[in-house]
């Protein structure tokens, strides 16, 4: 049913029977950080960013991540290799371990350490080709108002259901609005617009994710002469863009064409999104 490896704190198994204790704390109460990640070749990319962002969600969420950079990526390697996958879709997770049923973390006095390998499933060529609808949603986040805001934790109970609420308008992907009213980020991705040929994205001020591919595609932009602007967006920035578009790891840039019930510019993808894309692809392959 499961294909794939993961390692579970020093033991490689088979996907389909990988097993974790009912009194983990990821498991009861979505304590725990994580990383996704991607393989082009095998390899997976900005494996050393995605890193030092599990390493500073472990530091907002007070969990204490023993291993090095180097470590992890060993045994991330060693998984994706024992999958026996062409390509795969990369989840290293650290929850704060086993405990007694309380919401004192002092209980818990051994972090967990996981790593799936698994197949990858990427959008087919047509999101690419016609793009796709997002819906705004209001949905609150695990994190809003704590200091683990910016944190990758495994409570995403908001945006899973922000993600239901929009699909049912038709959407795939859901937009996450702030408590003023403007646009954050997707339920699993960031959000990038563009008017007079220029790139918009929220701050990372806002509370978002500091999202890889965000981070990519905004050094990229340089690269094609685009200037980006990291500011505030509403609701009407997005109805009026002359594009839209979303960025994550799996999904790599997707074009969006409709926001709720608003067309964005003539329904297709456009001219930006297509460059950034290809430029985001071709980053993809580099080896340094």
């Amino acid at each position: 049913m499961f294909e794939g490896a993961v390692w579970i704190d020093g033991n490689l198994q088979r996907a389909a029977d990988a097993r974790v204790s009912v009194f983990d704390r990821g498991f009861l109460y979505g304590d725990s950080a994580f990383e996704v990640m991607r393989t082009y070749e095998k390899r997976p990319f900005r494996e050393a960013a995605h890193l030092d962002r599990l390493r500073g969600s472990c530091e907002r969420l007070l969990i204490s991540l023993g291993a090095s950079n180097a470590e992890l990526s060993r045994i991330i390697g060693g998984t994706i290799a024992a999958s026996g996958l062409d390509e795969c879709y990369v989840r290293v997770m650290v929850t704060r371990g086993v405990a007694p049923m309380s919401l004192d973390l002092s209980q818990a006095k051994q972090p967990s350490l996981l790593v799936f390998a698994l197949p990858l499933s990427p959008p087919p060529a047509a999101v690419y080709e016609q793009g796709i609808a997002v819906g705004l949603s209001s949905a609150s986040r695990a994190t809003d108002g704590t200091r683990a805001v910016g944190a990758k934790t495994s409570n995403y109970l908001g945006s899973v259901l922000a993600l239901h609420e929009v699909k049912g308008r038709g959407a795939q992907e859901a937009l996450i609005c702030g408590p003023t009213g403007e646009v954050v980020e997707g339920a699993t991705s960031n959000v990038f617009v563009v008017r007079h040929g220029v790139l918009h994205t929220p701050p990372i001020e806002a509370g978002i994710l500091a999202g890889i591919t965000r981070r990519t595609v905004l050094d990229l932009a340089a690269s094609l002469g685009l200037q980006v602007h990291e500011l505030p967006l509403h609701p009407a920035d997005l109805y009026h863009a002359q594009e839209v578009f979303i960025t994550s790891t799996v999904r790599e840039v997707v074009p969006v064409v409709r926001v709720d019930d608003v067309t964005i510019a003539d329904g297709r993808p456009g001219p930006i999104t297509a460059r950034v894309l290809a430029a985001y692809r071709t980053e993809t392959r580099r080896r340094d």
